[in-house]
């Protein structure tokens, strides 16, 4: 594979798929009122502001509050956004801003500007979510640098991963771990001992995170900076949080989306907090604004005194600003360097508090979810890589079908194992399922390789029936259906079906349970249709990966004659679905719209002969 192609071939891919999220956004707050836009979820309108004040840099922030909680937006910490003062928002002002927080009803904004202008205080405010122009630029410009390496270390990484240039090991011998198994010991002294690049293939339940975290560990002893990343702030945050407990120092650089409370002190915001000389900070913003509201103050009578007067209140308060920012900059800096393990996601890795730092080691994380393009900001900072993930469970996300077909869905994990086999550690011990669960997805995605430890592999929710069902709907009617907005399908009958089996094997089901589907109009049919007095975990698969529970029932929805599966056909969704549960599984499904497809004719072939094949008439009729 030549690197310089493949990389321009991302390039070209980044460009269709930037195009397009650009035209929806735009086309959908060109087009659209606030009430509609509030509708797709890329509006919050109107907003009341909760409170305001100035945060970290003397920046100004606002937190605005939704009277309507609203679940399924598209805001997330660290995306830009545009505050807007009427509701024909096309002639209102606005001021762009970046989220700073985001939950179901609260949004903290941060405003780079010395103050906000007078009209946030007049009417009513809504938010849009903006095209999130600087993650592209981000990644456009790393690739540029990469294509255009001709020397220096980013040329050396370029061509290594490509294949073209000889991978170095040093020597240095790594102290066996007895809490690793075997395959987690040599992924250890690879990483440890590779000079260029190190490629760890952890599948579901083998203890990636373990395994990442013992090598980070031993580098830092040897006093290595690490900089730890993934494409996501929860990929990164967790990565974090297990470094932490392990017993090693470090700093979240970056917004933090839904980070957990262990992991929250950890922040660069918690850690100026805890220094001591951060009070003077504090004390020349306060004194900032101070300066701020004198120099506002109305006066009646207002001449050129008054005016030099303000104008000199305005330039003191500006003063101090800038003083209290450098200072902070200073401490900002020293906390970096005073820890083992810094994290930031692929595009925070260029942040402004980071992005002339060079680092011995580069972790990314989850690197099987990770565009292309992004893994290459992380790795310009990087003198060794590390790459961490599993190719067969979900892709990055990509909107556009021609970026699609360009290749932007195929990472840069996909060319590290495919150009560098000998660099390669597979963890082949699974600690998470049955091994009856872990069957078919060993033998379709690993090549019969896994193993599950001896402390799973017989753990069932049953000893009576077999760990994993496939429960047929072929013949009860039970068809697919539009989902309430359109855009998705869903099954009700299927949620039936399921409740009816949980109800009869409740006395087997110790431990949690899991409803999962790949259709959100089925997963929102769930949660809507499920009592209150039952606490069960309902999402899609998509955004259940990661997480595992004891039981796990998927509802696969598509029921038709013309045998049609749609996105079914992306089996890795189907290999994340399948490797949640550690006990029992359960599939919910209409073999004669499936088993025409051969992976699903597979699947349900193996079940079946485990005994786990259940006609849905016998539960309806029974």
């Amino acid at each position: 594979m030549n690197a310089i192609e493949h990389l321009g071939q991302w390039a070209l891919a980044l460009r269709e798929e930037q195009e397009h999220e650009r035209l929806w956004i735009e086309q959908l707050i060109s087009q659209s009122s606030p009430q509609q836009r509030r509708e797709k979820g890329i509006t919050w309108y109107p907003v009341k502001v909760a409170d305001e004040g100035y945060g970290l840099g003397a920046y100004p922030f606002l937190v605005l509050e939704n009277p309507r909680p609203q679940k399924g937006h598209a805001f997330q910490s660290g995306n830009p956004v545009s505050v807007f003062s009427e509701a024909d928002a096309s002639k209102g002002e606005r001021v762009s801003g970046v989220i700073g927080f985001v939950d179901d009803q609260r949004m903290k904004i941060v405003f780079h500007c010395d103050e906000l202008p007078d009209w946030i205080d007049n009417g009513r405010l809504g938010v849009d979510a903006l095209f999130d122009e600087k993650s592209y630029k981000e990644m456009f410009l790393a690739l540029n640098k990469t294509i255009n390496a001709e020397k220096g270390r980013l040329a050396e990484l370029r061509d290594c991963i490509y294949g073209q240039r000889v991978l170095k090991w040093d020597e240095d011998l790594v102290k066996p771990n007895e809490k690793l198994n075997p395959s987690q010991q040599a992924a250890v002294q690879s990483i440890v001992q590779a000079q260029d690049i190190a490629v760890v293939h952890g599948p579901p339940g083998t203890g990636k995170t373990t395994t990442l975290v013992a090598a980070i560990k031993e580098m830092s002893l040897r006093g290595k900076k690490i900089l730890i990343t993934a494409a996501s702030n929860a990929a990164t945050d967790h990565l974090l949080q297990q470094c932490i407990q392990a017993g090693l120092t470090g700093v979240r650089i970056g917004n933090t989306a839904k980070v957990e409370e262990d992991n929250q002190a950890f922040t660069m915001d918690a850690c100026l907090l805890r220094d001591k000389e951060y009070k003077q900070i504090k004390e020349l913003k306060k004194r900032a604004v101070e300066m701020r509201k004198m120099g506002g103050k109305y006066k009646r009578s207002f001449g050129k005194e008054e005016a030099d007067q303000r104008r000199l209140l305005f330039q003191e308060a500006k003063k101090l600003q800038k003083e209290a920012r450098d200072w902070e900059q200073y401490l900002i800096d020293r906390i970096i360097d005073e820890s083992a393990v810094v994290a930031a996601t692929l595009i925070g890795s260029n942040h402004h508090y980071i992005q002339d730092k060079q680092w011995d080691v580069v972790v990314i994380d989850e690197a099987g979810q990770a565009l292309g393009p992004a893994t290459w900001v992380a790795i310009g900072h990087a003198d060794k890589v590390v790459l961490a993930g599993d190719p067969h469970q979900l892709p990055p996300t990509v909107k556009s079908n021609k970026a699609a077909e360009l290749g932007l869905g195929n990472t840069l994990l996909d060319v590290a194992i495919e150009q560098l086999p000998n660099a390669v550690s597979f963890l082949n011990v699974q600690y998470r399922m049955h091994q009856d669960i872990m069957a078919f997805s060993n033998a379709q995605f690993y090549k019969e390789a896994l193993v599950a430890h001896e402390s799973v592999a017989s753990r069932g929710w049953s000893s009576e029936e077999s760990a994993v069902l496939f429960i047929d709907t072929a013949g009860c009617g039970f068809e697919e259906q539009p989902g309430v907005d359109g855009d998705s399908l869903q099954n009700p009958e299927e949620w039936q079906i399921i409740q009816k089996h949980i109800e009869a094997k409740q006395m087997h089901l110790a431990g949690d349970i899991a409803v999962i589907s790949p259709y959100r109009a089925q997963v929102s049919w769930v949660q809507n249709d499920m009592s209150d007095a039952h606490r069960w975990t309902v999402n899609t698969i998509d955004s259940f990966q990661g997480q595992e529970e004891d039981v796990v029932y998927i509802s696969l929805v598509r029921s038709n004659e013309q045998s049609e599966i749609g996105f079914l056909k992306d089996y890795r969704r189907m290999n994340v679905a399948m490797t949640r549960a550690r006990k029992g599984l359960v599939i919910v499904g209409d073999s004669a719209t499936l088993a025409k497809d051969s992976f699903y004719s597979k699947m349900i072939e193996m079940i079946d002969t485990k005994g786990g094949y259940i006609s849905a008439w016998e539960m309806l009729y029974s």
